[in-house]
């Protein structure tokens, strides 16, 4: 990690992979990561944390399996949203997004429980710059 500004959009540029994120900072036990999205994730949950997605470009839905029944959120450029721990959930983008995340260092993008895992899915916990 450098001790250096962040210039997000030019990191963004930096990789050309879908659904598998860059460590852009780390605040105390927190990864701040940056991810290109389209298409789909996988059905995940994350039983012991909260999931927090900030849309930088683009626009992304999540879909979630929450009571009382299945429903998505859109989240278009500038909005944030935070999946609750525990709700299984299910990130997708149509069109593509650049997204921005706030999770534990060592969260796995594929939670604790999860749906097969397509290849076009990276199963990390985030790469370096």
């Amino acid at each position: 990690m450098t001790n250096s500004p962040v210039d997000l959009a030019a990191a963004l540029t930096s990789f050309d992979a879908l659904w598998s994120p860059r460590i852009a900072a780390r605040v105390n036990d927190y990864d701040v990561r940056i991810a290109k999205a389209h298409g789909e994730h996988v059905w995940h949950v994350h039983e012991h944390t909260d999931e927090f997605f900030l849309v930088l470009d683009g626009e992304l839905r999540i879909g979630l399996r929450d009571e009382p029944a299945e429903r998505t959120v859109t989240l278009p450029r500038g909005t944030i949203f935070v999946v609750p721990r525990g709700v299984e959930h299910r990130p997708f983008s149509p069109d593509g997004a650049s997204v921005l995340m706030f999770e534990p260092t060592g969260t796995s993008t594929t939670g604790d429980r999860h749906a097969p895992i397509p290849a076009h899915v990276d199963s990390t916990a985030g790469h370096e710059l």
